[in-house]
Formats: C-alpha cells, structure tokens, sequence
C-alpha cells in the first residue's frame, strides 16, 4: 500500500553479496530503485559485498551494527 508521514522517513539499508546465486544482486538493485520511489531515496542505503554468496559477512555486519547505532536509540 502507500506509504505517508513518518515511514516516508524511514532509514533502509539494503544488503547483497554480488555472488548470491539465490536473488541475483539485478533484483536487489532494482529493489533498492523500487525502493527510493516509494520513500525519501536519501534515507536507502545499498550496500554490495564482494564475493558474497547467499550469506553474510564481517563487513556486512559491521555496516548493520553501524546502522543500528545511527538510528536506533540506546538500550538501558
């Protein structure tokens, strides 16, 4: 559905490694595109990792950690 007020707002990051054989890094990155249609595309991040299957990484999750602490407050 639309998407108004605040959760236009929202901050993404979007993640792929640019050897996933299960979704092709083509569908994240037209995903991302969708994406920035749909909120305001300065607050969608896309990151690619090289070599990266379906999976994760230490860079990967250092960029996810690196969002967290940017958007999400602190936990007591």
């Amino acid at each position: 559905g639309p998407i108004s007020g605040v959760n236009k707002e929202i901050a993404v990051l979007q993640c792929h490694g640019d050897c996933d054989p299960l979704v092709p890094l083509m569908f994240g990155s037209l995903t991302v595109e969708k994406l920035k249609t749909m909120i305001n595309p300065a607050n969608v991040t896309f990151r690619t990792y090289s070599g990266m299957m379906h999976s994760s990484c230490i860079e990967e999750m250092m960029d996810v950690k690196q969002f967290i602490d940017k958007h999400l407050p602190p936990v007591d």
